[in-house]
């Protein structure tokens, strides 16, 4: 009897956006996962500072996630001042679920195509899957020109054919995991509505409003 993996998604969520939300809900239907956790940084250490604070993001998510009984909210990173590193929360995220429960981390191509500057990144391997998220017709093929040796190295090794494989061991592999081509980013928000335009049907309806209601991004 295996049991089904737990995803995880990080990220800045400044601000979340239906995008993000898309990603969680096809990586959780392809995958048969129990669930998906989405976990606010606190200071990420590959990008500048979010630009409002914990606070408002972690409020944001909250509201984004709620009515999917799929997504739950963990708060683990978002109260950190100091750098905070994927792999350490892993670690407490393996803790928390014990030795057999298959975890996977879930993560676009691109952010993919960086793993081997995170910090520790080989040891990721140790405590989760991943899962990479492509866009329908972005060749999966030419991510290992795009590669470093390493990285390149890892994915050849690690690669499972069949995504659900992931029930099957707590962590070790990488699946590749097709979704719709939302081209949407949090930079696009927060440049919309600085120009004073609006997001509606980029983000749900409840962040439109908390972003109004707060005066978020406005850049004043």
């Amino acid at each position: 009897m295996t049991t089904a993996p737990i995803g995880i998604l990080g990220g800045t969520f400044d601000p979340i956006h239906f995008g993000h939300l898309r990603l969680a809900q096809e990586a959780a239907d392809a995958l048969r996962l129990a669930e998906v956790r989405f976990v606010p940084s606190g200071t990420p250490p590959h990008r500048a500072a979010p630009s409002v604070s914990a606070a408002d993001r972690l409020a944001m998510v909250q509201l984004a996630v709620a009515g999917n009984p799929l997504f739950r909210v963990d708060e683990c990173e978002i109260g950190k001042t100091d750098l905070g590193y994927t792999v350490d929360t892993l670690t407490l995220l393996r803790e928390e679920a014990g030795g057999q429960q298959p975890l996977v981390l879930l993560m676009g191509a691109d952010a993919f195509l960086d793993l081997a500057t995170w910090s520790r990144w080989h040891q990721l391997f140790e405590l989760t899957h991943i899962a990479v998220a492509y866009r329908p017709g972005f060749p999966v093929d030419t991510w290992q020109s795009r590669m470093p040796q390493p990285l390149a190295a890892e994915y050849q090794t690690r690669l499972m054919q069949q995504p659900l494989a992931v029930h099957l061991a707590p962590a070790g592999g990488i699946v590749v995991v097709p979704i719709p081509a939302l081209d949407i980013s949090a930079t696009l928000l927060r440049e919309t509505i600085r120009r004073g335009a609006s997001v509606r049907y980029l983000t749900p309806d409840s962040i439109c409003q908390y972003i109004q209601d707060h005066k978020l991004y406005t850049g004043d």
